[in-house]
């Protein structure tokens, strides 16, 4: 495998919405961003993952695009984000800018021009489809967003398709025209000077709607490779689709460097896995077994074909540590040890904004409160057909895209340090018990527990390009796994219970003949007595660690 410069980096993903408000307004900014570039160059991470900060009408908070090559009004200008690459550069922290190509907003041009009539040069554009005989949609497909994929359009009487809200058309990814004019904006990006993008729902543009095929259509690869030699493939850029149904097979054909595709993917099989029947507002509890065994077979079959995301948590997830951890007593903890599991697999890790501080979900008691619009959709389709008031508040509270999106807490000033005016979403109530400032002067720092992850792959090349060995694979409390690589190894342990584990090391195959050596990562100094034995380990609640065998 080539080594990229991207295989041991750190990713940071902020949000701007809800990152940091240097202008009062409530919403944050590009500018906000800007102020807080030396706190993300002291976390220690490379490339900072920008949401959209394109014109929009934020139907969707941006990820409905009306002007690709323009700022909207709310974050700033194109000045600012100039300025936001030039001052990144020199901390040494790239930009990957997160880009919609699967559909736009319907205020952007195209689609404007496109509704004018049948004849507009831009109606093939996007999907276009005419009522069946009874009047109905041209089909059954449904949004992602909920109700119906299709849209009439009185003025010229047809439906236009849209795979999420009706603001947000469907481009044609049939029509070459629209391939050539992505293309040139992406170029135009790139001479800007970002580090690359991050391709949302990238895995939709090969649909073929009449044949009922919208993931993963037989067009995809094509279309990805034509991107790839049209636009980033001659620069040394990071680009990531996220690509919801993505096998590793799949996911070999896109980031398999021979193929020349994409960098890497985000999957999502470890994530709905809580989802009971793939329905995220009927949520499950974590199955370890079974969430081990998903990590487990993408780390092994990906191997050094293709290369692996590594996230818990973003912009449209629920907090990692309410849903993977322990948010209350044991927050601190298990915040720590969701990182040091994630930090030590192979792949490039992804952080999102507030989880190296432990953010939780937010929990809201009135619908009002929530503003994401595929939440407030399904709030209705769901309670439409049944489903209980308090049932859909406790599915929002534990799923709800506005879990991650509530403002980034600073300190414990009022809104949170975030704003000095009236933030666009609520505050989680707890920011001035969790904020950075409080943080970062714990002597459990949850943040200092981050940087010293960051700092340790970089230093230990066995965390990026070693192999990965799973054990105690049938343990429903404990996820462990070696890292090996040359004469180098590593073995990592992690508590995912607040119960006391002992595991006996040397009931594993391939921890025979080894002895611990020195102790690299750990979130509890008083467990450390307990390895003074070589057959035998004890974890207390959430405890984890990563220690050279020898």
């Amino acid at each position: 495998m080539e080594q990229k410069w991207w295989h041991n980096s750190v990713v940071y993903q902020i949000y701007p919405r809800s990152f940091c408000d240097s202008n009062g307004d409530g919403i944050g900014d590009l500018n906000g961003i800007r102020s807080k570039l030396d706190y993300l160059a002291e976390l220690g991470i490379d490339v900072i993952w920008l949401s959209p900060v394109y014109q929009s009408p934020m139907d969707d908070n941006g990820y409905d695009i009306s002007d690709y090559q323009a700022i909207a009004p709310e974050f700033g200008g194109m000045e600012d984000m100039e300025a936001l690459l030039s001052e990144a550069k020199s901390l040494g922290i790239r930009i990957v800018m997160d880009l919609v190509v699967n559909h736009t907003s319907d205020e952007h041009e195209w689609f404007k021009q496109a509704c004018q009539s049948k004849d507009s040069p831009y109606r093939d554009y996007y999907v276009w489809r005419d009522a069946r005989e009874d009047g109905s949609a041209p089909s059954d497909m449904g949004s992602i967003f909920g109700g119906s994929a299709w849209q009439w359009h009185e003025e010229t009487q047809q439906y236009y398709l849209h795979m999420f809200s009706k603001k947000q058309p469907d481009l044609n990814w049939e029509n070459p025209q629209v391939h050539q004019e992505v293309h040139t904006m992406m170029n135009w990006w790139i001479e800007k000077g970002i580090g690359g993008f991050r391709l949302d729902v990238i895995d939709l543009i090969g649909k073929e709607i009449d044949e009922g095929i919208t993931g993963n259509g037989p067009r995809l690869h094509p279309l990805l490779r034509e991107m790839n030699q049209a636009t980033f493939g001659s620069h040394d850029l990071l680009t990531v689709g996220e690509t919801w149904d993505a096998t590793p097979e799949i996911a070999k054909l896109y980031s398999d460097q021979d193929r020349e595709e994409l960098s890497m993917v985000f999957q999502f099989e470890h994530i709905t896995l809580t989802w009971d029947q793939g329905d995220k507002w009927s949520p499950l509890p974590l199955d370890l077994p079974a969430f081990k065994q998903v990590l487990t077979k993408w780390q092994l079959e990906l191997g050094d074909t293709g290369w692996n995301s590594l996230f818990w948590n973003n912009h449209d997830l629920p907090r990692a540590v309410s849903k993977y951890g322990h948010d209350g007593e044991y927050r601190v903890k298990s915040a720590q040890m969701l990182a040091t599991v994630l930090h030590c697999l192979k792949g490039t890790p992804y952080v999102y904004q507030g989880e190296e501080i432990g953010m939780t979900n937010v929990k809201f008691d009135r619908l009002e409160q929530y503003k994401d619009i595929e939440s407030l959709n399904f709030y209705k389709v769901k309670t439409d057909a049944g489903v209980s008031h308090q049932d859909m508040m406790t599915a929002l509270g534990e799923n709800s895209r506005d879990n991650a999106r509530t403002p980034m807490q600073w300190s414990a000033e009022p809104q949170a340090g975030f704003t000095a005016g009236t933030p666009w979403i609520e505050v989680n109530s707890n920011y001035r018990d969790i904020n950075v400032e409080s943080d970062q002067r714990s002597e459990t720092s949850i943040f200092q527990h981050y940087q010293a992850l960051i700092k340790m792959r970089r230093e230990h090349e066995v965390f990026v390009y070693g192999d990965f060995i799973p054990l105690f694979a049938d343990n429903k409390r404990v996820f462990a796994y070696l890292r090996q690589n040359n004469d180098q190894k590593v073995l990592v342990v992690a508590n995912f219970s607040a119960e006391l584990v002992t595991l006996d090391l040397s009931s594993e195959l391939p921890l025979k003949g080894l002895s611990l050596g020195a102790l690299l990562s750990h979130n509890h100094v008083a467990s450390l007595s307990a390895m003074d034995t070589k057959s035998t380990m004890t974890l207390n609640a959430y405890d984890c660690f990563a220690i050279t065998l020898e």
